[in-house]
């Protein structure tokens, strides 16, 4: 069976669909292309016992993401808050603190440390966070490096390294000695800082979707209709000056350009006839993606708020490092949802199904009490699995990569185009991310087609 259109978009994430979208808008034929049996990519809901929505992948949007927020607003979709009245659990340096606002109660010397180590690290990520932060005068200095190598020369206590290794494992879902400090300085100054990273109120975890967050992908490719075909895995891309012809089973798509909207491990794993040139290819074999195991765990009730905790709690000790409230807008059932991330992924991944479990109550219970003992569900998601994702929350650039490869992560080659969170400039590994991407990839279709 063959096809032909003018553009032809490989995957119907976030980044593919709006790509579609915006092409479909200027009158320009599109086809998306999609591997799974449903959209969405990175962004999946599931059911919780009552037959309500609960997310599995990404799902915060914050202030400052204004590309998936207005197209929140676009779609008719609403947003509300995430839960955060009452006292939050920290886990640090081998103390325990029950704390409101923004700072828990540690040792006065570790605070000292860890705002001294923050303030270094939004210094170095302003001077980076640009379109090509490969260009930047400290980029070679960053990039020779791991960003564990960075935070043990910034941070001077073993509580303030510890802090940072866990904002490390709960923004990049691995760990400081993976990735360059030139992409870790890049993705940070990408969203405006660490704050705006971390925080809850005033920050990327702000606000939750109204039905979950895959609504936004499903509301997408409602207004693409036929336009977007599942179950259709690409294997090959044969690509010239004359256009492309897209291999997806027994399905040929031939069109004038294509849009590549895969994670960069994705993207490598396709078949280029002819082969890519040399600095794409050796990119994205440099751009792993993260490890993570989402958790959510649903209870009769939110048993928490009623002890006067938030359901927010972070560890440097326990595997589960980060968790929140992620109980539906109408109050029930109650729901925690925590991460393991990094290398604790990697272990959690090893336990049999009934073991994780075992873990995942534990770790509740160490933070709010014997009552987190006694969920009536559990859901995992080991994003690692996923055939078609191979990872979560992004890929990360290893050190020496964006200095001697950066150029080639936007750029087109022929007909070829990039998107996807990966690629974009401004929170780079969030849905917003995608949005942008998504925009960019359908601008330089159009301005090729002039």
């Amino acid at each position: 069976m063959e096809r032909s259109v003018d553009v032809v978009v490989v995957g119907a994430g976030v980044a593919g669909l709006v790509t579609a979208r915006d092409l479909n808008r200027d009158g320009i034929d599109v086809l998306v292309l999609e591997a799974r049996d449903r959209v969405g990519g990175r962004v999946l809901n599931a059911e919780l016992p009552d037959g309500a929505p609960i997310e599995v992948g990404g799902q915060w949007v914050g202030p400052g993401q204004d590309r998936v927020l207005g197209l929140i607003r676009e779609l008719g979709l609403r947003t509300y808050p995430t839960y955060t009245a009452g006292r939050h659990i920290a886990e640090f340096a081998g103390a325990t603190s029950r704390y409101t606002g923004r700072i828990p109660r540690l040792n006065p010397l570790a605070l000292a440390d860890i705002a001294q180590a923050q303030w270094r690290l939004d210094r170095m990520a302003r001077k980076v966070a640009a379109r090509e932060p490969w260009l930047a005068e400290p980029a070679g200095q960053l990039d020779s490096q791991t960003f564990a190598t960075w935070l043990r020369r910034n941070a001077y206590t073993p509580a303030g390294r510890s802090f940072l290794r866990l904002i490390t494992q709960a923004v990049f879902s691995a760990e400081p000695e993976d990735m360059s400090a030139l992409w870790a300085g890049f993705y940070i100054g990408a969203a405006g800082g660490v704050d705006a990273l971390i925080n809850v109120a005033g920050g990327a975890q702000q606000d939750r979707v109204v039905g979950g967050s895959q609504r936004i992908a499903a509301a997408l490719a409602a207004e693409l209709g036929d336009r977007v075909v599942l179950d259709a895995p690409v294997t090959d891309v044969t690509w010239g000056d004359t256009g492309v012809r897209v291999r997806a089973g027994d399905l040929i798509v031939r069109a004038r350009h294509a849009v590549v909207a895969v994670p960069p491990t994705l993207a490598a794993r396709l078949r280029y006839h002819p082969g890519l040139p040399a600095d794409r290819d050796q990119l994205v074999q440099r751009m792993p993606m993260g490890r993570v195991i989402k958790v959510n765990v649903v209870y009769d009730e939110p048993f928490w708020r009623g002890h006067g905790l938030s359901g927010q709690a972070n560890s440097d000790r326990r595997p589960l490092g980060t968790v929140f409230d992620n109980t539906p807008q109408g109050g029930s059932p109650g729901v925690l949802v925590g991460f393991f991330e990094g290398r604790h992924a990697d272990t959690a991944a090893r336990l049999s199904p009934a073991d994780r479990r075992d873990l995942v109550l534990a770790d509740l219970a160490g933070y709010f009490g014997p009552e987190a003992r006694q969920p009536i569900a559990y859901l995992e998601r080991d994003w690692a699995e996923e055939e078609y994702s191979r990872g979560c929350y992004g890929a990360f650039a290893t050190p020496s990569t964006l200095t001697r490869f950066g150029p080639a992560l936007r750029a087109p080659i022929g007909p070829l185009h990039w998107a996807g969170t990966e690629t974009a400039t401004r929170w780079a590994g969030y849905i917003d991310g995608a949005v942008e991407s998504g925009r960019r990839a359908a601008r330089e279709v159009v301005h090729a087609r002039t």
